[in-house]
């Protein structure tokens, strides 16, 4: 494999569509306010973007250094476990994607908000700085929050409530249109994919001391804990649909928990947790289309 390629893999790409979901839903509400910027969307994508692929580098140099990803793990084979990169190449490859990351992020402020709000320009920096602190520290430290079981905190945080409210305020300037339950509900669909994923590796995490919610939760009551991230996320979305739809096509995001639910049902009865590995895609695919349909019917 060239080592383009192999930088492709450490990246991820089947990650990305869930990453940009927030962005989508903030740009679809932001029509609904008639406050949507094509430029800030863009630059947000980006930004967003650049801030998983970190994320991903990162956590491939974390779990590799730690020696969590080994023969025992249970989904893809990851960039330094295979070989392909080197710990050396891996940070700086986090380096630059930092550097180039902070830089859009520091543009997408510069378009939001000018020369005329230092106030909360120096705000959304801070956020931007916290944010590529949180995608590094995942899995990389001696205090990496990743093996303390918090890595559900920070997504939801950061998926939901940073990413879409947080995308919102900078096409508005404000916080309105009940903004709050559309971060929600990204907010928890983004947690069930990354619990989904800590499920499936969870007996090899216990052996290598990776304390994911997933592992303190245990194999029964971990489960219980997804059917309710996805029934909540479920019941955000139904309520703001109610509260702002005007005319019947305005439900239509809704078809996306279709194959959600039916992911309940398979994540309820599985008994082998490899077999968990293609419900990530499902459930951060059907994510993706929620927000694309949101999207759309704001648009149409």
């Amino acid at each position: 494999m060239t080592k383009v390629r192999a930088w492709i893999a450490a990246a991820r790409l089947r990650t990305l569509p869930l990453s940009v979901s927030g962005i989508i839903s903030a740009a679809a509400v932001a029509l609904d306010a008639n406050s949507f910027s094509g430029a800030i969307f863009v630059l947000a994508l980006a930004t967003t973007l650049g801030f998983q692929v970190l994320s991903n580098f990162a956590n491939d140099y974390g779990d590799g250094v730690k020696g969590t990803d080994n023969a025992d793990r249970v989904g893809p084979a990851r960039a330094m476990q295979s070989g392909l990169l080197t710990a050396k190449e891996l940070k700086t490859g986090m380096a630059v994607t930092a550097a180039i990351t902070l830089l859009l992020a520091s543009l997408l402020i510069f378009l939001a908000f000018g020369n005329d709000n230092f106030v909360l320009s120096l705000v959304f920096f801070n956020l931007g700085i916290a944010a590529i602190i949180a995608a590094i520290t995942y899995t990389v430290g001696k205090r990496a929050y990743g093996y303390r079981a918090l890595g559900d905190v920070f997504v939801f945080i950061f998926f939901g409530m940073v990413g879409v409210m947080g995308c919102y305020f900078l096409f508005t300037q404000e916080l309105s249109n009940f903004i709050l339950l559309p971060a929600i509900t990204i907010g928890l669909l983004s947690t069930a994919v990354l619990n989904l994923n800590n499920m499936r590796d969870r007996l090899a995490d216990a052996k290598v001391n990776k304390n994911t919610l997933a592992v303190v939760l245990g194999g029964k009551r971990v489960k219980g804990y997804h059917t309710l991230l996805l029934l909540c996320a479920f019941g955000c979305a139904g309520i703001y649909f109610f509260l702002n739809a005007e005319r019947y096509w305005d439900y239509l995001p809704l078809l996306a928990f279709i194959p959600l639910f039916f992911n309940i049902i398979t994540v309820l009865k599985n008994k082998a947790p490899a077999l968990l590995d293609p419900e990530l895609k499902k459930v951060a695919l059907s994510t993706f289309l929620f927000s694309a349909l949101f999207f759309a019917t704001q648009i149409f």
